[in-house]
């Protein structure tokens, strides 16, 4: 069973002061507006509605938080970068998103989303430079690696690798794709190891 199938809506917090209390494990997913944040989420929990997924950029207003049992959580963060946007809306989740990136006690890890074809935009490294300085671990997937040949995108895959370790260190890249259902397991043993740090097992996922 997928490591994540059970997990379940749990509240939404449009301000930091309606986030539930620091006291349990989180992984939080960050992205640009339709980079397929929302369809990697589904994707891991093999559920089609958990996060939803929209054509139209910009649709995660709110902090998301799914639960999979024993205080552990799974954070969806508002997509950044969509134009159309009111700047009033875009500085309140800039400001929002830079203070629980950098002082949220219980966030364990950022799963960072990339689409494959225009990974490591100026926004994609204003987030690892935000997250970096935690000493917390970054997991990069870079999505809809379908739209590419299996040569360019082990080429982009290489080269995100390659600045990553350069210039921030301790982040992990993998290719990844909603459509195809490919990277899935990949994914879930580096999140679960997050997720379950300190266990002697983390449960078993799909082999």
């Amino acid at each position: 069973m997928p490591l994540f199938q059970n997990a379940s809506f749990y509240i939404s917090a449009h301000n930091l002061r309606d986030l539930p209390p620091p006291a349990g494990i989180e992984v939080a997913f960050a992205g640009r507006s339709n980079a397929g944040k929302s369809s990697a989420l589904n994707t891991l929990a093999n559920h089609n509605r958990l996060a939803y997924v929209s054509k139209q950029p910009g649709r995660t207003q709110l902090i998301n938080f799914f639960t999979l049992g024993d205080d552990r959580f799974l954070v969806d963060l508002p997509g950044y970068g969509y134009a159309k946007v009111p700047q009033a809306m875009r500085e309140h989740w800039q400001m929002t998103l830079s203070a629980y990136l950098s002082y949220r006690t219980s966030l364990h890890g950022l799963v960072l989303v990339m689409d494959c074809r225009h990974p490591l935009t100026p926004l994609d490294r204003q987030m690892l430079d935000w997250f970096c300085p935690s000493g917390k671990p970054v997991h990069v997937l870079l999505t809809k690696s379908d739209k590419l040949s299996r040569n360019a995108a082990n080429q982009t895959l290489q080269a995100v690798k390659k600045e990553l370790n350069e210039t921030w260190g301790n982040c992990t890249v993998q290719l990844f794709s909603s459509l195809k259902k490919q990277g899935v397991e990949e994914a879930e043993k580096i999140i679960g190891q997050w997720l379950f740090a300190g266990e002697d097992q983390v449960p078993d996922t799909v082999t």
